[in-house]
């Protein structure tokens, strides 16, 4: 049986526009008849895993996505510089002997293309590719040796991708290689899009920037006008982690795989998408989560909002709800989780702490 830990999660978002389509708009979706915001999974991911929460307790272990990897590859051959220096950005030093340079742009599309086909006339790839820190490593190796022997790049050396590696981002998000599945990473967890458990109109601010220098002797109008559009609401974010599953892609290393569930949690909780911050400011902690574990099927409980809420006491009806839904469906199946504990800031009833330890152990 597979162990699984379901996360349900209510974040409450003052006016914001977090994650934008095409057009600038905030996202949004139709459920029940009426239109909600939404965030989108990917979005949520990527804030998530970009985290200082997440690379500080993972220091190490998180990978690297990215289509330029072969024109970072092609500097640090050119110019010497460490290529984990130049992608920390850090100090660039030369360290070993510089390479011509048509002879490190032919390394550096032989190495791009182990995670891609190339574009044309560079170094990119056309896909984004996730780089694990042993398969990076492993690169800056090649260049190293490649470098201080003034060697060639063969098929026996080119072995860079690796089944096992201890990123975990790619053990919780995956990857998938078009070009060598054999190194694809099935996802661990999975990721809903947030959604508003009641019906939101996006609305439109036209605004104005005051040009500082302007004495208003000549031109009494504004510096610039500009229009953004926005929308607030309570969102509910469903998380499904197939805890066997991400213990297996960080080989089978249980430390890990417990400060992976940590850092995933802590983030999910407590950081938001960056979209818009600088013009509103919409940061905010999660309200109200209900953790679960067990080896029963996963369900999310978005059927709870089906319906979309209106009562003024928004909150408080939506935690109620969602528990409602959660007691009717265990009446009908079964238990569908043989553990479970709750974080409620509403009422100020149990921590974060609680909340960690019991999706760690």
């Amino acid at each position: 049986m597979t162990d699984f830990i379901q996360l349900h999660i209510l974040t409450s978002y003052p006016p914001s526009n977090l994650n934008r389509d095409d057009l600038g708009r905030p996202k949004t979706a139709v459920m029940g008849g009426t239109q909600r915001l939404r965030i989108s999974s990917q979005s949520l991911k990527r804030a998530w895993r970009t985290s200082d929460i997440f690379m500080e307790a993972l220091s190490g272990h998180v990978g690297i996505r990215t289509k330029e990897m072969g024109n970072f590859v092609y500097k640090a051959l050119t110019t010497g510089v460490k290529l984990t220096e130049i992608l920390e950005r850090k100090s660039e030093f030369s360290i070993y002997p510089k390479m011509e340079e048509k002879k490190a742009g032919d390394i550096s599309k032989q190495i791009a293309s182990v995670f891609g086909k190339l574009k044309k006339g560079g170094f990119e790839i056309e896909q984004l590719a996730h780089f694990s820190p042993e398969e990076i490593e492993t690169i800056e190796n090649l260049i190293i040796d490649l470098a201080q022997s003034d060697g060639e790049l063969t098929e026996e050396n080119i072995g860079i991708l690796r089944k096992k590696n201890t990123a975990v981002d790619i053990a919780m998000f995956g990857r998938m290689l078009a070009a060598n599945t054999q190194y694809n990473v099935e996802a661990a967890v999975q990721v809903s899009h947030a959604i508003t458990v009641h019906k939101v109109a996006v609305e439109d601010d036209f605004f104005t920037a005051v040009d500082d220098l302007n004495n208003g002797e000549e031109d009494m109008g504004s510096g610039h006008l500009g229009e953004t559009e926005f929308a607030a609401g309570l969102f509910y974010i469903y998380t499904c982690i197939n805890r066997d599953l991400l213990k297996e892609n960080l080989g089978r290393d249980e430390e890990l795989t417990e400060k992976a569930l940590k850092a995933l949690v802590e983030a999910a909780l407590t950081i938001s998408p960056t979209g818009k911050q600088n013009s509103f400011a919409s940061r905010a902690y999660a309200s109200y989560v209900l953790a679960e574990k067990g080896t029963q099927q996963p369900r999310s409980l978005s059927v709870a909002f089906l319906k979309a809420l209106e009562e003024k006491d928004l909150l408080g009806s939506t935690i109620k709800e969602l528990n409602n839904t959660r007691e009717k469906i265990e009446s009908v199946y079964g238990k569908c989780c043989e553990q479970k504990e709750e974080m409620n800031a509403y009422t100020g009833e149990g921590s974060i702490q609680g909340i960690l330890k019991f999706v760690a152990e």
